[in-house]
């Protein structure tokens, strides 16, 4: 193929898998992007050979055709990816490759089954296959796989001792057991089938099967509202929210830096205006690629305080951000303030199990920006996008303010 066959296909800016097909229709390669829009355009680039490798320059010579499937996250991207390459074995995606160094995720046939990390190498030695009840992998790459289980690990609460959950012996290891039990952090008789179910949902998410989890969960819910168990219900919908809004920004950084994909990075800033506690307001802006995002911006009038209190006007403004589960989650959120802000804005986040950076701009007594507060790195790759937005944010928080005292003025 040739960059002029690229131009005759458009490819949506968004995550997904491509497969690079030869002559008769057969899959040379399958990849996975962050963008696919940006990523099947880098094949085409004249340094392909020194960015990528010869072979992956002659499977772009030999490809006829493009085709593509669009995932919700980075995250899914790379599970079809993975079970794609291990279901089709593409030519140009095993040649010259090792797959027996090589992680595979496996969960155990047990009673309580384990969930592992195993070299492709040793499965065969530490397992028989009536012992393996779920494979899933190859998968290429050691600290990617790392960041992948961390992500799932918040959605799928899951048990990777070395040891089989009903076999530990010693008595230290049987002290640790009765005490986690007591705290709620080990299995026992009455919950086993809770999580035999959340076994089987984390199954259904290796096998790309993400709708059919949320369908089953959503069923669940309603029955728990119906039977008025509304904590219940409650556990159940902030669990499909995650589903539905997979934190995968590791993975999105780590495609940005091997493959320097133009990703788009949305940052959501947070200001509050009041003038000693009267008419207190807050507003919400957006930012993507250096550039404020108007149509996104949106104001709050501040439903719960009576006087002055910035942290706890913040976090009624996050809280009802967070309803809204129509809106695009962002990759930073970024909050004026300090460590209490900070704090306040990581709290709430993790109340609805988002695992969000947040980064606190901290202004001196002219209101300029001294300092901010979080991750070195991303404050240094987005600091720009960080002090425009909070700039964008304070000057909207204070001319809402405004409007509304001159709208009470003259009432």
């Amino acid at each position: 193929m040739e960059k002029r066959d690229l131009d005759k296909k458009k490819f949506p800016d968004t995550p997904g898998v491509y497969f690079f097909l030869g002559t008769r229709k057969e899959i040379l390669y399958i990849g996975k992007a962050t963008s696919l829009k940006n990523r099947i355009g880098s094949y085409f680039s004249s340094d392909i050979k020194e960015k990528r490798s010869e072979l992956i320059k002659k499977m772009v010579y030999e490809a006829k055709s493009i085709e593509f499937t669009v995932t919700e996250s980075v995250l899914e991207a790379l599970i079809l990816e993975t079970n794609l390459i291990r279901t089709h074995k593409p030519r140009y995606n095993t040649k010259s490759k090792d797959d027996k160094s090589y992680n595979h995720l496996i969960i155990t046939n047990e009673t309580w089954p384990r969930v592992l990390v195993v070299r492709e190498k040793d499965i065969t030695e530490k397992f028989t296959k009536d012992q393996i009840r779920y494979d899933f992998g190859p998968f290429t790459s050691g600290a990617l796989f790392k960041e992948v289980l961390k992500i799932v690990r918040r959605l799928f609460k899951f048990y990777d001792t070395k040891t089989p959950l009903d076999q530990v012996k010693s008595k230290m290891g049987r002290g640790k057991i009765d005490f986690n039990r007591q705290i709620g952090l080990y299995p026992n008789d009455d919950n086993r089938n809770e999580y035999l179910n959340t076994i089987k949902q984390l199954q259904l998410f290796f096998e790309g099967k993400k709708a059919k989890i949320i369908t089953e969960l959503e069923k669940e819910m309603m029955s728990l509202a119906k039977k008025q168990e509304f904590e219940k219900a409650e556990v159940i919908k902030r669990k499909i929210f995650a589903l539905k809004h997979i934190q995968d920004i590791a993975l999105i950084k780590d495609d940005l830096k091997n493959y320097k994909d133009n990703t788009k990075v949305r940052l959501e800033a947070y200001d509050v205006a009041h003038y000693r506690g009267k008419e207190m307001v807050a507003v919400m802006v957006v930012v993507e690629n250096k550039e404020p995002r108007k149509s996104e911006y949106r104001q709050f009038k501040i439903k719960t305080l009576s006087d002055a209190n910035d942290p706890l006007a913040l976090k009624e403004v996050l809280e009802r951000r967070l309803k809204h589960t129509e809106w695009p989650l962002p990759e930073i959120i970024v909050v004026d303030g300090n460590t209490i802000q900070k704090n306040i804005a990581e709290k709430v986040l993790k109340t609805n199990n988002l695992m969000i950076p947040v980064i606190a701009v901290v202004k001196d007594d002219k209101h300029k920006a001294s300092k901010m507060l979080g991750s070195r790195n991303m404050i240094e790759e987005y600091e720009f996008d960080i002090l425009l937005s909070n700039s964008e944010a304070h000057r909207f928080a204070i001319g809402f303010h405004r409007e509304l005292s001159r709208k009470k003025l003259l009432k």
